[in-house]
């Protein structure tokens, strides 16, 4: 089966959110469109949904400010503004994604202590979101991703796809993702791109090009 994965497309990283990610909401018609006019058989999406204080915010360690580097649960962690905590808007999906279409959410970044980049398990590869499973149980061969951020979570979801869903064939939708850093999105393309993510864009899924 043919499956699309949506990466945190949420308020909270589209333009007016607490963690805006610069033209996040461009991600939202292409998405739209590959629900539409795809044909996958399923549709996924994984939603950050932070407890209030998370051990990620910037607000939680004193003296620390948005942006700054500190260190979670013993590791180096990106100090964040809050944001997406669990049922505020900002943790909403977009208003204009048709998530009327979605078969499954993976709520993910919920455990106080560690953050979660990835949509398949937490940062210290501790615990697992769950979403594997449902993948491998859905039967999937193919996982398309595509969401928000380039240089963080999607890139962490697809590492983590290609290395938690072998034989699936993973790629991602290039168009359909925006970044944080410009640098750190050069650098996640090409980090993906090595570790065998092929890189497509969402005219070639539309087209029926590189299937097999």
């Amino acid at each position: 089966m043919k499956a699309l994965l949506l990466v945190d497309i949420q308020n909270g990283f589209c333009p007016g959110g607490n963690l805006a990610v610069a033209d996040g909401n461009a991600v939202v018609p292409v998405a739209n469109r590959l629900i539409e006019n795809g044909g996958y058989g399923l549709i996924v999406a994984s939603q950050d949904w932070h407890p209030e204080g998370h051990g990620s915010f910037a607000s939680s360690h004193p003296g620390k400010q948005p942006f700054d580097m500190g260190t979670l649960n013993g590791k180096p962690q990106v100090m964040w503004p809050d944001h997406c905590v669990q049922n505020t808007p900002d943790a909403d999906f977009h208003p204009n994604l048709n998530v009327t279409s979605i078969d499954y959410v993976q709520r993910k970044g919920e455990d106080p202590e560690v953050d979660s980049y990835s949509a398949f398990r937490d940062n210290d590869h501790h615990a697992v979101t769950g979403l594997d499973a449902y993948l491998k149980h859905q039967s999937a061969t193919s996982l398309d991703i595509m969401g928000l951020a380039t240089d963080y979570c999607v890139k962490f979801s697809a590492l983590d796809a290609l290395s938690m869903l072998p034989g699936v064939r993973i790629r991602l939708i290039a168009d359909g993702c925006r970044g944080i850093d410009p640098d750190g999105v050069k650098a996640a393309f090409e980090e993906m791109r090595t570790a065998g993510v092929e890189i497509i864009t969402s005219d070639q899924v539309l087209e029926g090009r590189g299937h097999g």
